[in-house]
């Protein structure tokens, strides 16, 4: 049995404020507040010069208009130093062809990762497993997402993601798996029985009393 001394000290939660921080990165420092108004991908990965990392990162770099068009942000974080992070993105850029245009947190003492819950004893002794958080504009953490050390992220499943909780929040509505742009939404369930047996809204369709869906 695992003593509660060695689980994470942050275990932040969906629908609440996100920990703050302030932190170094390798663009300078970064605190959450400097996104307030944005969406944000806040991201962690093992360790720098690790192949199943940069696969990560050059795909986020590869997606990065696309999520600057979502007025979204990336951020990632290891416990590795700001030199560190530097010497990667150079060879990352040397090696494949690809500059990364978002900052990475140097977390040496590991104070974001710890808040955010992403050292996992478990998994290794300091590094931080595949996490990612998405915050929402108000600075609420909306999801979570974690992977173990030895698979990689879906970065456009990150995309699909973002999309989903920004309609979610604009329309307040929900959205069915693997929902995607143009795709119907589903309709908040009645509350009344009354309300059970009215129609479905135009351009929408009732399954069941349970299950609505409409166009947006």
């Amino acid at each position: 049995m695992r003593d509660d001394d060695d689980l994470p000290a942050g275990l932040p939660l969906l629908n609440e404020p996100a920990p703050d921080f302030e932190a170094r990165t390798t663009q300078g420092s970064r605190r959450l507040e400097d996104y307030a108004g944005r969406w944000l991908v806040l991201f962690s990965h093992p360790a720098d010069f690790t192949p199943v990392c940069t696969s990560e990162f050059v795909a986020f770099a590869r997606h990065w208009q696309q999520f600057q068009e979502l007025e979204c942000d990336l951020l990632g974080l290891s416990v590795d130093s700001a030199y560190s992070h530097i010497a990667w993105l150079r060879a990352i850029r040397e090696r494949f062809g690809v500059e990364i245009p978002f900052p990475i947190v140097e977390d040496v003492a590991m104070r974001v990762a710890r808040r955010y819950g992403m050292v996992h004893p478990g998994a290794s002794d300091t590094s931080t497993v595949r996490a990612t958080f998405v915050i929402d504009p108000d600075g609420m953490l909306r999801a979570m997402l974690y992977y173990p050390l030895s698979t990689g992220r879906s970065i456009p499943e990150i995309l699909r993601l973002v999309r989903a909780l920004r309609t979610a929040a604009e329309h307040r509505m929900a959205t069915p798996e693997s929902w995607q742009p143009g795709d119907p939404v589903v309709e908040p369930p009645p509350e009344t029985f009354a309300a059970s047996d009215a129609s479905p809204p135009i351009g929408g369709e009732c399954v069941d009393w349970y299950f609505r869906t409409r166009s947006l």
